[in-house]
């Protein structure tokens, strides 16, 4: 019997204040796993397969030689999660702004395909886009 390898991604982000981010965090219903956590690292678990890193600007700076960037004021990256359905994204990004975070662009209904999106406490954007099954299977 072979096994299946699952590849992972583990999404690094400077934050300004672990706590807070944390706290944003597990109020959308994601866990922190401890085991990779500490005080300038947690370890939040979206899937068996996607990780967010928050990780302090001090331990963030570590990996890079380069600025990092003011995600209130850059662009570096859009995070893009899929949902399960029209309603669940509506739930997630409802629960990011009753967290603290703040709205991120238009609402996006193609009919096949739904997507809102929102900025975190420290300004990454998150997309959570939802696509009728049997659009993609053609």
């Amino acid at each position: 019997m072979t096994s299946t390898y699952q590849q992972m991604i583990f999404v690094n982000l400077a934050v300004n204040d672990l706590d807070a981010s944390k706290k944003f965090f597990t109020e959308l219903g994601y866990t922190i796993n401890p085991q990779f956590s500490n005080e300038d690292a947690a370890s939040v678990v979206i899937s068996d397969t996607i990780v967010a890193m928050l990780l302090t600007k001090p331990f963030y700076a570590t990996f890079t030689k380069k600025e990092i960037a003011d995600a209130t004021k850059t662009s570096e990256v859009l995070i893009a999660l899929s949902a399960e359905s029209r309603e669940k994204v509506d739930e997630l990004v409802e629960k990011a702004l009753a967290a603290g975070g703040f709205p991120s662009g238009e609402t996006q209904d193609h009919g096949f395909m739904y997507g809102r999106s929102f900025d975190d406490l420290d300004g990454h954007t998150w997309e959570v886009v939802w696509m009728d099954p049997s659009a993609i299977e053609g």
